[in-house]
Order: structure tokens, then C-alpha cells, then sequence
């Protein structure tokens, strides 16, 4: 992470332990391609219904470390701008609860009837949004009891004034989230994101755009989520950071990602995604990677 990213993520930090919160939209970095500033613009907007002013103003000063930056031509930086607000926006309960009021029209004051979403969600995705001081306990006591990874139905309706009830007292437990064990690990990820592409950008810039579109491995929710967040891990881990660090000699790295990708499969362990990835390291010349080293 570079010390931008800290300081910026710092001062988002500090802001909400204070109760310290603008209700000024931020405004756009300087130096924007105007597609770039609609999407940034729409996402800033996003951001502030999903969490506040000042998350949207963590979104700028993340996006704002590679305006003008050597090998980010417009089309990446509006892909790094369209990303990272879609990921910054993850589907946790709060987030879902949001969009069935919005789709109802209960947030715009003109309801419309909606069709009921049942949701599989385990136990743990529905605590983890919670302020971690309390979820952390539920989670050791759902550890213990042999029930962390039990799956359970959960209805999001708008169409009864109970269903709205619920849904509303969820969208409401957005002013929590920032201190939820899920929102740190989020923060964590999105924070690898950017600093993966920045040394895409400095040690092997033509596989830049590929780490950036790594971003859409990781959506929704439920078992789709996990899968996505672990296979991601996979291909960094086995993949691009060792090639940041000399430890793989991958000249074409953009290629080796598509290629792991392209193996990966709906599958817990991962089996032919892991394949596929000792399979792509074999094929260095020997003596390259050490020589790397």
C-alpha cells in the first residue's frame, strides 16, 4: 500500500471514530477524462447512499493515485473508476436490504410491488457486517457450537409492512458497518487490488489491465463470493506477486492470468485452478527463476 492509500484510509478512519462527517459530495480529482468523470461521478454518488460522504471521499483518494500516472491511458483509469466503486459497493445483507427498498421504491417514496428474493447466506456472512466488538463473540459461539458455515434461507421482501420493517431496520445497520469485521477485510482487499496494479504498473505494465480485470472475479454473495475472493487469492498469490518479486520469470503474465483463470472452477479446493497454476510455473526455463532472485 502506498503511503497515500494509508494516509487516506487513515483519515476516513478517523473521521468516523470522531463522528466527523461532511455532507458535501467530494469533489472530482483534477485532470479527469470526462468518461472518466461520469462513471467517477455516478460512483461518488453511489458510495454516499451506501455508506457515507466520506467513504466517497476514500473513493477519490484512491482513484486519484493514478490520474496522470505513466501507463494509464483513459479506457484503464475509467476501468480502475468503474472497479473499484462496484467493489467498494460489495453485497453484504445491509447492501441487499438496500437495493430491495430501492427496487420497491420505498427509498424514492413511490413503493411499487416487488417480487420476494430468498437468499442462501451462512451464518457467519449474516454476523459479519455487524460492529465487530459484538459479532466477534456470536462468530466464537457459532465456531463452537459446529454452526459457522450453516446455510440459512433468508427472505427480502417489500411487500408486507413487516417485510419493510425488517428491511429498513437492515439498511439502517450501514452506520455500523465501518467497524464490522467483514468492512475490514474488504478494505484490506481492495487495498491489495490497487497496490497489485500499481506494480503491475512498474515491473510489468502490459499485464496491468489483467490484474485490474481480476476485480470481477469477486461478486455477490453466498458460496459465489467465497469462491471468487479465494480463486482471486489463488492467482495473485501463485502468480503475480511472485512475478513482482522476482521470484517467477512470467514475460507474459497477462497470459498466465487468463489461462489460471480460465481453469477456475466452481470448486472448493480449487483442484484445477491449483493445477494449472504449478502447470504454468513448470513451463519457466530452468535457471530463469533463480537468475530472477
Amino acid at each position: 500500500m502506498s503511503d497515500d492509500g494509508v494516509l487516506s484510509s487513515l483519515r476516513y478512519l478517523f473521521a468516523d471514530l470522531i463522528g466527523e462527517e461532511d455532507d458535501t459530495p467530494p469533489f472530482l480529482p483534477e485532470g479527469l477524462p470526462e468518461a472518466v468523470a461520469l462513471v467517477a461521478g455516478d460512483a461518488i454518488h453511489m458510495l454516499i447512499d451506501y455508506q457515507s460522504t466520506s467513504y466517497a471521499q476514500l473513493y477519490v483518494d484512491r482513484l486519484r493515485r493514478f490520474v496522470g500516472r505513466r501507463g494509464v491511458d483513459d479506457a484503464m483509469l475509467g476501468e480502475i473508476a468503474r472497479l473499484m466503486a462496484m467493489r467498494m459497493s460489495y453485497e453484504d445483507p445491509i447492501r441487499i436490504a438496500q437495493l430491495k427498498l430501492a427496487e420497491a421504491g420505498h427509498a424514492s417514496g413511490a413503493p411499487v410491488r416487488s417480487r420476494d428474493d430468498v437468499l442462501k447466506l451462512r451464518l457467519d456472512e449474516l454476523i459479519d457486517p455487524l460492529p465487530a466488538i459484538v459479532s466477534e463473540y456470536v462468530l466464537d459461539a457459532l465456531e463452537w457450537a459446529g454452526w459457522l458455515h450453516k446455510t440459512v434461507s433468508i427472505r427480502f421482501s417489500a411487500n408486507s409492512r413487516l417485510g419493510i420493517r425488517r428491511l429498513k431496520i437492515e439498511a439502517w445497520l450501514k452506520r455500523w458497518r465501518r467497524y464490522s469485521v467483514r468492512y475490514a477485510k474488504e478494505r484490506v482487499w481492495v487495498e491489495r487490488w490497487l497496490h497489485m496494479i500499481d506494480r503491475s504498473l512498474t515491473k510489468q505494465p502490459l499485464a496491468a489491465s489483467a490484474i485490474i480485470d481480476t476485480a470481477t472475479m469477486i461478486q455477490g454473495y453466498g458460496e459465489v463470493y467465497r469462491q471468487g475472493m479465494a480463486d482471486w487469492n489463488a492467482i495473485i498469490d501463485g502468480l503475480a506477486k511472485p512475478t513482482f518479486d522476482g521470484v517467477l520469470t512470467l514475460p507474459d503474465l497477462a497470459g498466465a492470468i487468463a489461462e489460471a483463470r480460465a481453469a477456475a472452477l466452481p470448486d472448493p479446493r480449487q483442484a484445477a485452478l491449483k493445477r494449472k497454476i504449478a502447470e504454468i510455473s513448470a513451463r519457466v526455463p530452468a535457471g530463469a527463476t533463480a537468475a530472477a532472485g
